[in-house]
């Protein structure tokens, strides 16, 4: 099982980046896929996350109408498109994965697996 983030850099605020989650040794359709993010000394934040049980996407408060998620199940990815970026999005982005769970349950920091990060950094 492998989950690799992706896309990560450099940004503008007010930018965009699009990160993507592949993952390989199952599939996304019993899996519910989180992003995730830390940032230097902070705690580590549940941001995004799409779930395998509905389909039905949700995000963190702070970057909602800004971060939209989507899968592509026949590529294995998941999509974090971020928007409107801005300093404090700043972090380590990373993808983590729960057997048929519901969203709240990933965010709140449950998963079985999880990958390496990409960092992605707003800044003017």
């Amino acid at each position: 099982v492998q989950l690799q983030a992706s896309g990560g850099g450099l940004v503008q605020p007010g930018g965009s980046l699009r990160l993507s989650c592949a993952v390989s040794g199952f599939s996304l359709d019993d899996y519910t896929i989180g992003w995730f993010r830390q940032a230097p000394e902070k705690e580590r934040e549940g941001v995004s996350c799409i779930s395998s049980i509905d389909g039905i996407p949700d995000h963190t408060d702070s970057v909602k109408g800004r971060f939209t998620i989507s899968g592509d199940h026949a590529k294995n990815t998941v999509f974090l498109q971020m928007n409107s970026l801005k300093p404090e999005d700043t972090a380590v982005y990373y993808c983590a994965a729960l057997r048929h769970a519901p969203c709240r349950v990933v965010l709140g920091g449950d998963y079985d697996y999880s990958g390496q990060g990409t960092q992605v950094t707003v800044s003017s």
